[in-house]
């Protein structure tokens, strides 16, 4: 199977991709509800539940591990590389970066996402590693993660704090914005219409997914290997009613989430 962790369910946004560009594969999702979110956690810590993600998917079964928490992403990876070198490892900064310098045209560029996420600095370090002029600008956009969760999705309420979350972006005249977190691409029309049509999203679930169906195109024996068919086991550290729903807000469909616990070994 493919593995797929996150701090919560925000990261079924990126299994509902991964599930359409790759139809004919197996999935297995923990969402870390328990200990949710990361993205206000150290780093230490976030790389040790990062690890410990790891770990449980592959004793359900996974033979690669897809990163879909930002934060993680952000500040775990080459730990994670470390501690499992021969297992391939995916996240969600570096296709999102790619897309970014691909689609820019002015080379400036927004990044909203977690504080953990913009204050690691992991998105100026790679863009510009990459392109030396191009201007990163990022915002902390805390309160987006709990509007989303609440489904306040169609409220004047999140219209106007998008809005100003995205001012001060806006003011460096960005001409493209990264989604730098799992909720955001619920948020993605609200988001669009306050950054303004001329300014391009990149949503790096999409680019996630497609840079995991390259792969295993180009690794035939692994995609032999995998468990195919079958619906996503998703799991989660805890289970409340509001998490089921939620889910389905952003798997898109019912969703049948299942405690760790009772979960299957």
């Amino acid at each position: 199977m493919i593995g797929v962790f996150d701090s919560g369910i925000g990261g079924l946004t990126v299994l509902r991709e991964l599930v359409r560009r790759l139809p004919g594969y197996r999935f297995v999702y923990f969402g870390d509800t328990a200990r949710t979110p990361y993205g206000t956690k150290s780093p230490e810590t976030i790389v040790r539940y990062a690890i410990e993600d790891t770990e449980f998917l592959l004793r359900h079964g996974a033979r690669m591990i897809v990163v879909a928490c930002h934060s993680a992403s952000s500040v775990a990876t080459e730990a994670l590389r470390e501690r499992f070198p021969d297992l391939p490892i995916f996240e969600v900064v570096t296709p999102s970066v790619k897309k970014a310098l691909s689609v820019t045209r002015r080379k400036v560029i927004g990044v909203i996402g977690t504080r953990a996420t913009i204050e690691s600095g992991i998105y100026q370090r790679l863009l510009t590693a990459r392109d030396p002029e191009v201007k990163v600008y990022g915002n902390p956009c805390p309160l987006l993660v709990p509007l989303v969760e609440e489904g306040w999705i169609k409220k004047p309420e999140t219209r106007m704090i998008v809005k100003k979350c995205l001012l001060p972006l806006k003011m460096r005249g960005i001409d493209t914005l990264v989604l730098g977190c799992t909720h955001y691409p619920v948020l993605k029309k609200v988001i669009q219409a306050k950054a303004g049509k001329r300014v391009t999203l990149v949503d790096p679930a999409e680019e996630l997914a497609e840079e995991v169906r390259a792969y295993l195109e180009t690794h035939p024996r692994l995609a032999l290997e995998l468990e195919k068919d079958g619906e996503p086991l998703i799991l989660v550290s805890d289970l409340t009613p509001n998490f089921s729903r939620i889910a389905q807000i952003f798997l898109g469909r019912k969703v049948n989430l299942v405690k760790a616990g009772d979960a299957p070994s």
